[in-house]
């Protein structure tokens, strides 16, 4: 995941506040998780990760760091002293977004018994916390390949050499298994993990169709998260569409 901001450089940011880029930058990592900060650094390094979910929530990922920066009522050069690239930021809210969404899913194992409520309780908590908007664009990455063969759906078999889920022309999607993912992505590997167990049970208890796959169900929590002006509609509309949305991943007597 590659993302620039065209408006600001990190070096000028860097500059302005006073570092150079080597001592800021910690060779691209995440300086707010190296370094102890002070009461009032921790304090804008807080306000900017929630401007952060909240403009890359209403704008996607391709939104500017001035924008950020404007939510979190900070400088522009604050957001690059804690962040030296926009896609360390990018990276960190998708990170803990997946890692909320992992929590999500465990919970809904654990505490549903009925393997349809457990998948449902998992994409309502999910669509309700708005996680779909943030999800990280390799989770979502789906490859379609044109060709005869007819209808051709997510296939969940890791491919050698795959970083990308494939599409194959009417072949049985092995729920366990996961979407390949990027090797040292552990946060996205144990959430598609996570998922595609609720995925298994739902399946084998016979409510919930056999062609949905691990990526189906990570679709709609995506799909049901629109973003709206006014809260109150945004939550009137997720609700109703993934409702509608539940009902197509529903297996129904023949």
């Amino acid at each position: 995941m590659h993302v620039q901001d065209s408006h600001w450089s990190p070096a000028s940011a860097l500059a302005a506040g006073g570092m150079t880029m080597s001592a800021a930058a910690g060779n691209g990592r995440d300086v707010s998780r190296t370094t102890p900060l002070r009461v009032d650094a921790q304090r804008n390094l807080e306000h900017v990760l929630r401007a952060a979910r909240e403009v890359f929530g209403e704008l996607g990922y391709g939104a500017p760091m001035e924008d950020v920066a404007r939510r979190a009522r900070v400088g522009v050069g604050t957001v690059y002293r804690r962040f030296p690239s926009k896609d360390v930021l990018v990276r960190r809210i998708a990170e803990e977004e997946t890692s909320r969404l992992t929590d999500q899913a465990r919970a809904a194992l654990g505490q549903e018994d009925e393997p349809w409520s457990a998948l449902s309780r998992f994409l309502r908590t999910s669509v309700a916390s708005g996680a779909g908007r943030l999800l990280p664009p390799q989770v979502l990455r789906v490859s379609v390949e044109d060709g005869p063969g007819g209808p051709r759906v997510p296939q969940q078999r890791p491919q050698p050499g795959a970083t990308e889920l494939r599409l194959v022309p009417d072949q049985p999607v092995a729920v366990a298994s996961v979407p390949a993912v990027a090797a040292d992505d552990a946060g996205t590997s144990a959430l598609l993990e996570v998922v595609g167990q609720l995925v298994d049970r739902a399946r084998a208890a016979g409510e919930l169709r056999a062609d949905v796959s691990v990526s189906d169900v990570l679709l709609v929590i995506a799909t049901a998260a629109p973003s709206l002006p006014d809260a109150a509609q945004q939550a009137a509309a997720s609700a109703r569409l993934l409702d509608i949305l539940l009902e197509g991943l529903r297996s129904r007597p023949a």
